[in-house]
């Protein structure tokens, strides 16, 4: 609180004082009052003026003081109210009653948000549980009957499967914390799932799959990891190179860390792209790539993977080189 600033805020009162004292000094002079007792008066309401302007800066000093100092030390300055002291006069007391009505109504509508936002989010679950088992039953009915039904079809079926599945854990990405269950789970058993999800689209594709050393066990939630896994193979799967595709799955500990590397030697990744490349929706010049081939790249699945495996205490990294290969690494910590 800056003292210039404070007084040029009292000028009006201070200006009204000093008219008053003249007066005050001219009456008395006019009245045959003695220059000494004027004088002795003046100084006397003078110092009391004085005092009375630095009693009340020091005290709106020290308040005003303390406040910001709590305010810096704040990572969520929104909750200031809660570390300030009563002040202890009036213009002080009609802030902090303003902050606690600013207070109180934000309160109501971030909590009135965030009722709206699990009712979108239990909608959009229920939804999608509901447009998931018809799906399931049609790629069943597909798996069972393949001649009689366009390969087009089937692989826009699986498309659809594919993209409900990722709304569901995009919807559950914000809010996971409760949906964890962290246990020791075998990597061979979450790379087993995940390639059983993609076997169709391996097989279509004429994609080599190999997996060696994942005979390690981590700490992770299986579900989880599951997808974060099926989501990194259907890229290399959809990145792929025309002949001779292959993707390679391994696992290597080091130093009490466990890394899994899913290595393909598809078209590989712009270097460009690299430092992007978990952002949310972004496709880079490959997702472009496969625009024009009407196979259309959402950008979401390496959001997703990466928002996950930060929740999950796990890390994710992408090296790549354009024309040549991609290696994604998850490290267990």
């Amino acid at each position: 609180m800056r003292i210039g600033r404070y007084l040029q805020d009292r000028c009006v009162m201070i200006a009204l004082y000093v008219a008053a004292l003249v007066i005050c000094v001219v009456f008395m002079a006019a009245c045959g009052v003695g220059k000494e007792l004027i004088g002795a008066v003046s100084v006397v309401m003078s110092v009391a003026a004085l005092f009375g302007l630095v009693y009340d800066y020091c005290r709106k000093n020290a308040y005003y003081q303390r406040l910001f100092q709590n305010l810096d030390r704040l990572d969520q300055k929104y909750l200031i109210l809660e570390t300030m002291k009563q002040p202890e006069f009036y213009e002080g007391e009609l802030f902090a009653q303003v902050l606690y009505e600013a207070n109180k109504s934000m309160t109501e509508q971030v909590n009135e948000n965030r009722r709206q936002m699990k009712d979108f989010k239990d909608f959009i679950e229920m939804w999608v549980h509901q447009v998931k088992l018809p799906v399931a039953s049609l790629l069943l009915l597909c798996h069972n009957h393949p001649e009689n039904l366009d390969k087009k079809f089937v692989e826009q079926l699986r498309r659809i499967n594919r993209y409900t599945e990722q709304v569901l854990y995009y919807t559950r990405a914000e809010h996971s914390e409760k949906d964890y269950l962290f246990q020791r789970c075998s990597l061979a058993q979450i790379v087993h799932k995940a390639a059983m999800k993609n076997k169709d689209d391996l097989l279509e594709n004429k994609v080599e799959f190999q997996v060696s050393g994942c005979d390690h066990t981590v700490v992770t939630d299986m579900k989880w990891m599951e997808f974060i896994l099926d989501q990194i193979i259907n890229n290399s799967i959809k990145y792929r190179r025309e002949t001779d595709a292959m993707i390679q799955i391994s696992a290597s500990a080091e130093q009490g860390k466990t890394i899994l590397s899913i290595r393909d030697n598809g078209i590989g990744i712009a270097e460009s792209d690299l430092p992007r490349l978990f952002e949310k929706s972004f496709t880079g010049s490959n997702g472009r790539i496969l625009d024009r081939m009407e196979v259309k790249s959402t950008g979401m699945g390496l959001y997703i993977a990466k928002n996950m495996c930060d929740k999950l205490g796990h890390e994710i990294n992408v090296i790549s080189e354009e024309g040549s290969y991609t290696q994604v690494n998850i490290t267990f910590l």
